[in-house]
């Protein structure tokens, strides 16, 4: 059996009832025994971006992040759209990631939970500055599975079965991504 492989999970709100932090928690129940998950929810406890800042030592929460990324061999980005966009507390993450290399060459995809029209604009601007960072997006696994209202439970998490296996079937295309031979 191969080892397991670790996705980073990213939620893009600092919402405490946000349905794209209750997707990622229900990643982490639905992940099989050889996908680890790392849910990040520190969001809120970055400084804004400083390049000022952007030296040794890192502020700790920047640290810590860039750690995380470095550990894993995969991310996982979950964010809510604000006004067309992505939110400015999940852009000032990924600007924090820039002045490091750990986002070079890795593995990358997004989930987006919003309803059909709505989320566009995020998932457009997190291609481009993900494009920037020199990642690897996996495409198949850049995915819309629409979160309904209603649909979290108590504990956090998604509720509805057949959504539980579509994201079950996201993490299963990010582990065989993975797993593929590298080309040479």
């Amino acid at each position: 059996m191969d080892d397991p492989v670790t996705v980073l999970l990213v939620t893009g709100s600092t919402r405490a009832a946000s349905s794209n932090t209750a997707a990622l928690r229900t990643a982490v129940a639905v992940a099989s025994a050889d996908v680890r998950t790392d849910l990040h929810l520190g969001l809120a406890e970055l400084p804004a971006f400083n390049p000022d800042l952007d030296v040794e030592p890192l502020p700790p929460p920047v640290a810590e992040l860039r750690a995380r990324i470095a550990a894993a061999d995969a991310v996982l980005f979950c964010a809510p759209e604000y006004a067309g966009a992505l939110p400015g507390s999940f852009k000032n993450l990924l600007d924090w990631t820039v002045g490091g290399g750990e986002m070079y060459r890795k593995p990358v995809a997004w989930l987006t939970v919003a309803p059909e029209g709505r989320g566009g604009g995020a998932s457009a601007e997190l291609a481009v500055v993900l494009g920037y960072l020199g990642t690897e997006v996996i495409q198949p696994a850049c995915v819309r599975l629409t979160l309904a209202p209603g649909a979290v439970g108590a504990d956090g998490t998604a509720t509805d079965p057949d959504w539980r296996d579509g994201l079950a079937d996201l993490l299963r295309t990010i582990q065989a991504h993975l797993r593929q031979p590298a080309e040479s």
